[in-house]
């Protein structure tokens, strides 16, 4: 299974719609700033599988700011950081997703792409979509096996 994770969109809704293009994923994840990119997504691919939490730029909405899904047989935390101070450290975000026993935890807020696995958990900040550098994380799920990575999104021209 191939997941799509996006952070920070800030209104980069044309570099998602080439990424979900590019990458025909079977579930889009966002992590927040803005929620209302995420939603416009939604209404250009009325079919995919689309799971959301807010961010710090999100103001008022029923978006819970922190998920937990069940996919192929893996835990995934989704949050958007802030609350957990991830510019400063990963520490409690990762202690966190230890509590709930994640096999993956999913962050942004940084702005900065980061992936590594440590003890086991795989950590993933897919960075933001937007701007100059923007970014996005691919999570691919194959017979129980976890690979993450983050990818370049080319300026347009």
């Amino acid at each position: 299974m191939k997941i799509v994770v996006f952070s920070d969109s800030h209104g980069a809704v044309s570099n998602m719609e080439d990424v979900m293009r590019r990458e025909h994923p079977e579930l889009v994840l966002h992590l927040g700033d803005l929620c209302r990119d995420i939603e416009e997504i939604q209404r250009r691919f009325p079919q995919q599988t689309i799971q959301n939490v807010c961010g710090n730029c999100d103001g008022f909405t029923e978006t819970p700011d922190q998920r937990i899904l069940r996919v192929e047989g893996k835990r995934i935390l989704m949050m958007h950081g802030h609350r957990y101070n991830v510019k400063l450290t990963y520490a409690s975000a990762a202690y966190a997703a230890r509590e709930a026993e994640a096999d993956i935890l999913l962050f942004g807020h940084t702005h900065i792409p980061y992936c590594e696995q440590v003890d086991g958990l795989w950590m993933l900040n897919p960075g933001s979509c937007g701007g100059r550098g923007a970014t996005y994380g691919v999570i691919s799920l194959e017979n129980g096996e976890v690979m993450c990575y983050t990818v370049g999104i080319a300026p347009e021209r």
